[in-house]
């Protein structure tokens, strides 16, 4: 099979295409066609080795998994003897966040991994979509965060891949919602349900009068420290990124009552039941997928450099 192999941490030119074994599914495992996958900057900081705590965790000196990718779309060709919620035909969603490996023709993982079957009326490229950003914004809206009815929510990056699904799904809990964005990019993030939407360019929303119960940062580009004073007395402020400085001070406001920090490493928090509720929402007209850019999956490096621009909009997806 085809596969996107990193030699290496580096420049997106470390990505090269390779042709390797094709997996055969264990009694307990699937084995996946993929249709399509995504690019985010998660997948970026893990081709640079940045932060170092990822170094740390995935090898020091170059990845322990060769093959990135984490959501994937696509259809079981086999199944191991032993599975039994699943069979070769289903069109399914999912994501393999322990050891990668969606940018490649075919994934085999364990029937008890995230996955959900995708209803017949959605397209692959749309289920991983919302799968890319929609399941770290439930993750931090309504776990983490609890998020309830008339609670003044902003999110900063709402037109990326987390934040337009962000707005979305806080809009759906019933949430006042303001986005912060490019001003070219105000009537995507209005579309997708924000009450407000701020212009950064313009704008800094942390020297405006007004309070929010929770502010997400779903870009990490705005500090704890620099987003307190519009939290309200009880506030939350939501974080994507992952800084030594933001646990420090999770750890330390959880301590005492009043404004509070939270991070949570999301894609280690998923699970069937999500990405079927994100399927459900999806399929309801609830959540619609952005799509920024599609790439076929030889010009990976190149979606790689796109996304490091910090211009892209929504989802950028892997066709395979």
């Amino acid at each position: 099979m085809r596969a996107m192999v990193q030699i290496s941490y580096g420049p997106p030119e470390v990505i090269v295409l390779q042709e390797i074994a094709k997996p055969s599914p264990a009694s307990k495992e699937l084995l996946v066609r993929i249709q399509a996958t995504t690019v985010g900057p998660s997948a970026c900081a893990f081709r640079k080795g940045n932060p170092f705590m990822i170094k740390l965790l995935y090898g020091l000196t170059k990845p322990k998994n060769a093959i990135g990718g984490t959501e994937f779309a696509g259809v079981i060709e086999a199944v191991g003897k032993e599975v039994q919620q699943f069979k070769p035909g289903d069109r399914v969603l999912g994501m393999s966040v322990k050891n990668f490996g969606t940018f490649a023709e075919y994934k085999c993982l364990s029937e008890d991994s995230p996955l959900a079957v995708i209803p017949a009326n959605i397209t692959f490229e749309d289920a991983v979509g919302v799968c890319d950003g929609g399941a770290t914004a439930l993750t931090f809206l309504r776990d983490k965060a609890k998020l309830r009815e008339r609670q003044r929510v902003l999110i900063n990056g709402a037109s990326g891949a987390v934040g337009i699904y962000a707005v979305q799904l806080a809009k759906f809990f019933g949430a006042e919602v303001t986005g912060v964005c490019s001003g070219k990019n105000e009537s995507l993030v209005k579309k997708a349900g924000a009450d407000f939407v701020i212009d950064y360019m313009v704008e800094d929303f942390t020297k405006s009068d007004k309070t929010y119960d929770i502010v997400f940062d779903a870009v990490g580009k705005r500090s704890f420290m620099e987003c307190r004073r519009v939290l309200t007395a009880m506030g939350m402020y939501l974080t994507t990124a992952m800084k030594l400085s933001t646990l420090m001070q999770m750890m330390w406001t959880s301590l005492f009552k009043g404004k509070r920090v939270i991070f949570a490493t999301a894609g280690l928090m998923q699970n069937k039941a999500n990405l079927k509720y994100l399927m459900e929402l999806t399929n309801n007209g609830t959540l619609n997928a952005v799509i920024d850019r599609r790439f076929p999956l030889e010009c990976l490096p190149d979606a790689h450099k796109y996304v490091e621009t910090e211009r892209k909009k929504g989802n950028v997806i892997i066709q395979i």
